[in-house]
């Protein structure tokens, strides 16, 4: 029996790739994949940006980073990567980072970099979702 392919935020599972160089570890998720297919992805690192990297918000939909520089290309390009990475596959669902303006599944920052939080979800997440993947917010497992 082939076991399932999850999509995991490749921070949660410890890979220091978040923008200001640590990770998300999570032993929560780590033990809910025990009997799973991983597929770590970091949609900004696949896109071209650095770590560490300023923090980005999505202000109107576009990727901006805290210092005005609109990086959207990096980040529509890393969105690209991943679904070119999982085509053809069966998907059962994805597990991403919260409030992350990639792998955000329910709630993302504003914009303003003020740490106020809005509905709302990260470019990975709305593309997974368009596309029929189950995503679950990790905090949620």
């Amino acid at each position: 029996m082939e076991k399932k392919k999850v999509i995991v935020s490749a921070c949660l599972l410890g890979e220091n790739c978040k923008y200001n160089g640590g990770n998300n570890y999570s032993s929560q998720v780590l033990s809910f994949l025990k009997d799973k297919e991983v597929i770590a992805v970091c949609p900004e690192v696949m896109g071209g940006l650095p770590i560490p990297r300023p923090c980005v918000e999505l202000m109107d939909g576009v990727a901006v980073n805290k210092n005005g520089r609109n990086v959207d290309a990096y980040f529509r390009a890393g969105v690209e990567k991943v679904l070119e990475k999982i085509r053809g596959q069966e998907i059962a669902m994805a597990i991403l980072q919260p409030r992350s303006p990639s792998c955000g599944a329910k709630q993302i920052y504003d914009g303003s970099f003020s740490g106020r939080l809005i509905p709302g979800e990260g470019m990975l997440a709305k593309a997974l979702r368009q596309r029929g993947i189950p995503v679950v917010d990790a905090s949620d497992l």
